[in-house]
């Protein structure tokens, strides 16, 4: 029973190894360094109708996803941009997101399209998928429990061992943030098969759209996913 009891014990405190609070006060420290880096070489907000582009289709989606995940109405959003050509899209916790210019521009992406992948992005933040890597992350490797949490936030971004036991994990995060991504963006007010488009234009431009990387499923089977929740989505299903 003793044993039973210290198992259950050290369980609880693994649980409670990692906040939200934690997460997003991380991500913000992140988040301001990676955007004082690009603002240093003026790539930051650089394009200002890219910038009013996507601010346009961003802060209604937002605004949406305030609704739908209450918990998220009390964050400091923000949505920057990026002539970068090294950057993508990406969002962290508390809602911090940057869109980049030349991937939009890379995949011709309309503003359907844009809104389908920055509602995937927002996703990410509002089903608080950094939390809940890291808590996979304990899980995987007790260790991390007892460690501070800005070496545990720095291996799940940086520790190839660790970050092959989470692919799995995160695969499913990214499906979640495509499916709950549309579905987000239709109760915003988006056509589901104009969002579902912004997965085929991945799908056309990958180099090898039927096999994934060590994250993310093959394009062709995320369009596909895609196409088929459009059609019930668009159903009333």
């Amino acid at each position: 029973m003793r044993a039973l009891a210290a198992l259950l014990l050290l369980l609880s405190g693994m649980a409670q190894a990692v906040t939200q609070e934690q997460v997003m006060a991380g991500a913000a420290k992140i988040y301001d360094k990676h955007l004082s880096g690009l603002r240093a070489s003026f790539r930051l907000d650089d394009n200002e109708r890219f910038a009013k582009r996507v601010a346009a289709i961003a802060w209604p989606l937002i605004e949406q996803a305030k609704l739908d995940y209450p918990d998220s109405s009390s964050w400091a959003w923000e949505v920057h941009t990026t002539s970068d050509a090294e950057e993508n899209a990406f969002a962290l916790a508390g809602g911090k997101l940057l869109i980049a210019a030349p991937y939009v521009d890379r995949l011709e992406l309309n503003d359907a399209e844009i809104a389908m992948l920055v509602s995937h992005e927002i996703c990410h933040a509002v089903l608080l998928h950094n939390l809940r890597e890291h808590e996979e992350a304990i899980r995987l490797e007790p260790k991390w429990a007892t460690r501070p949490y800005q070496e545990l936030e720095d291996a799940t971004d940086n520790d190839s061992g660790l970050m092959r036991k989470l692919a799995a994990f995160d695969a499913l995060q990214e499906e979640e943030a495509d499916r709950e991504g549309m579905r987000l963006a239709a109760r915003a007010g988006w056509k589901p098969s104009d969002l579902a488009r912004f997965f085929r234009k991945l799908e056309k431009h990958s180099n090898s759209p039927n096999f994934g990387s060590i994250i993310h499923p093959a394009p062709s089977l995320r369009a596909r996913a895609a196409r088929e929740l459009a059609a019930k989505l668009e159903a009333g299903h």
